[in-house]
């Protein structure tokens, strides 16, 4: 991308007010600002001559001025077990990040990215083992979501920010994505059909805390000790379990929304009857539900997924001990579903490696 292109402003990042003072400043009328604003996140246009309301001129200084972000997949998979698509969406810059999109009961479901790469090195995750790349816009995560809604034809009624990258990483163009995503003139997805995911980052938990949304928030936690969590996911080095559930329980206090840990079973690692019991007591008197994922196995590690057996016994235990607790459905098993999987296949096979 040329320095010019660079220059020009992200529209789509910005809110409806910050559009308005835009087109006042270009001495348009204000109301051109919503109509822009609706164009973008209600109709979802790709290029400026789609607005049609407004003048040749105005379309003509917009896309000198503005960057109309816009994603198209350069690949697409489809689980033939159960539907689910994994889409590659190649940047302006020439990075690529997926997203999923999977069909439910309750509605449509995707999950989308917040970085390229991640630098958060959880072991048994691919995102992270190139890295971080760049941090994702908040457009360039809002077009993941209209790019799968213009591809299926269907409404996305679910978000789920548990792609490549961790969230709290990208703080502030997260907070900026949600404002957008739940805003009443724009796509207007309900906070509480929104789940945000982070390994952990105990300061930014606590900073979400205070804006008291009503979204789910998602732990990946992994691990029922220090030590086993540190083998596991290196930002345990940084912040306790101990530290990580006290914001937890803060969380909770200041939004009175229920807490999802994601906890990942992997075989002789983290998913005896001891590694239940310890995590039950660790969150006895939590308000909060333990999703129980069989881990996807990457070819680049040697984490095997737990048997039948072992996670049956790990949610019984943890039933018993009146932990709220599920397993995970697998969805897109045979498309590279693990997050992270389909970005580096498709990145070794175009450097032919």
């Amino acid at each position: 991308m040329d320095a010019e292109k660079e220059e020009l402003l992200d529209i789509k990042s910005c809110n409806l007010e910050e559009v308005t003072e835009y087109l006042v400043s270009m001495g348009e009328a204000k109301f051109r600002g919503k109509q822009i604003y609706e164009w973008m996140h209600q109709k979802r246009v790709c290029r400026w001559d789609e607005m049609t309301n407004l003048s040749a001129a105005l379309r003509r200084k917009l896309e000198d001025t503005a960057r109309l972000t816009v994603l198209t997949p350069v690949e697409v998979l489809i689980s033939e077990i159960d539907g689910t698509r994994k889409y590659l969406f190649a940047l302006q810059d020439g990075n690529v990040i997926e997203s999923v999109f999977m069909r439910y009961k309750h509605g449509n479901s995707v999950c989308i990215s917040s970085q390229v790469g991640c630098r958060m090195g959880c072991r048994f995750c691919a995102s992270t083992l190139d890295g971080l790349g760049t941090e994702l816009a908040p457009s360039e995560m809002l077009e993941q979501i209209y790019a799968i809604e213009r591809h299926v034809g269907e409404r996305i009624s679910n978000v789920v920010v548990m792609g490549s990258g961790e969230p709290m990483d990208n703080y502030e163009n997260l907070l900026k994505f949600i404002e957008l995503l739940t805003d009443d003139n724009g796509i207007h997805i309900s906070q509480r059909n929104l789940t945000v995911s982070t390994c952990g980052i105990v300061p930014k938990i606590n900073e979400l805390a205070e804006k008291k949304l009503q979204m789910t928030l998602a732990i990946s936690l992994h691990a029922s000790s220090d030590e086993k969590r540190k083998e596991l996911m290196p930002v345990a080095n940084a912040y306790s379990i101990e530290q990580l559930i006290e914001a937890c329980r803060n969380y909770f206090q200041k939004t009175g929304r229920r807490i999802t840990f994601e906890y990942s079973l992997v075989q002789g690692v983290n998913d005896t009857m001891e590694d239940a019991q310890r995590l039950s007591n660790l969150l006895l008197g939590l308000n909060c539900h333990v999703n129980l994922i069989p881990v996807n196995p990457i070819k680049e590690r040697t984490y095997q997924q737990s048997t039948t057996r072992s996670i049956t016994e790990f949610k019984n235990r943890l039933e018993k001990n009146r932990i709220n607790v599920t397993i995970r459905r697998e969805m897109g098993r045979d498309i590279n579903g693990a997050c992270g999987q389909l970005r580096k296949s498709y990145i070794e096979h175009k450097e032919g490696l």
